[in-house]
């Protein structure tokens, strides 16, 4: 999905798993904190949700290569102020292993740099969103620049990561590769909000009408 196949490989590619583990591990962290806020059932609607989505973004919506990777429309911020870092952490991983498996096989030996690449930026988004959005603000209520922020934060962790693991497999050598991916990623940084704001416009009209199992309960309830 992100990186692409050969940018890091032979013994290298051990670090991944390290990574992806520890991501992996921190998700169902989060996991847990969302079965004891809103039980079991909303954590498998929420991330069964937040992997359709994912899945859309990657296959459905339109994407193209862009120096050492892929540049997606990838919601980050959307599915976490929607369905919160927990089950937006595991519909990430299940959108990506389902792309590798049944549609870019190829991608699945880089499937733990991919996974830390989407998921580590999101736990980064959540302490920011802690300390960026006041305890008394539901997530319906955001500024566009609140939302901004969160969008940089996201996007901003992704051509982070992607650099990190092109300079790690690739050296100096990838530098003019990844300031040309950097650069487009900044469209996807610019939308986002956008998009952000029109969908907490939606579900703000919904206020009262949405399953409170299906959403965050931040969205609609301050904390």
């Amino acid at each position: 999905m992100h990186i692409e196949p050969g940018l890091v490989d032979g013994a290298k590619i051990v670090l991944s798993y390290g990574t992806a583990a520890a991501a992996g591990a921190t998700a169902l962290w989060h996991a847990r904190e969302t079965i004891r806020e809103s039980g079991v059932a909303s954590l498998a609607l929420r991330s069964v949700a937040a992997g359709v989505l994912t899945f859309i973004f990657f296959e459905v919506l339109p994407h193209f290569a862009v120096g050492v990777s892929e540049v997606h429309l990838i919601l980050g911020s959307t599915l976490f102020l929607l369905l919160g870092a927990g089950p937006s952490a595991i519909g990430l991983a299940l959108g990506l292993l389902v792309q590798g498996m049944f549609f870019a096989p190829t991608d699945l030996p880089q499937f733990g740099m991919n996974m830390t690449t989407l998921l580590a930026p999101m736990f980064v988004m959540m302490v920011v969103a802690k300390r960026l959005i006041a305890p008394g603000t539901a997530y319906v209520d955001l500024a566009y620049a609140q939302v901004l922020q969160l969008s940089l934060v996201y996007q901003g962790g992704i051509v982070a990561w992607v650099a990190f693991w092109a300079f790690y497999g690739q050296g100096f050598a990838a530098t003019t590769s990844v300031a040309t991916f950097g650069l487009a990623y900044m469209t996807v940084v610019l939308l986002e909000p956008i998009v952000d704001l029109a969908v907490l416009a939606v579900a703000k009209t919904l206020r009262g009408q949405t399953p409170a199992a299906l959403v965050s309960p931040r969205l609609y309830a301050a904390a």
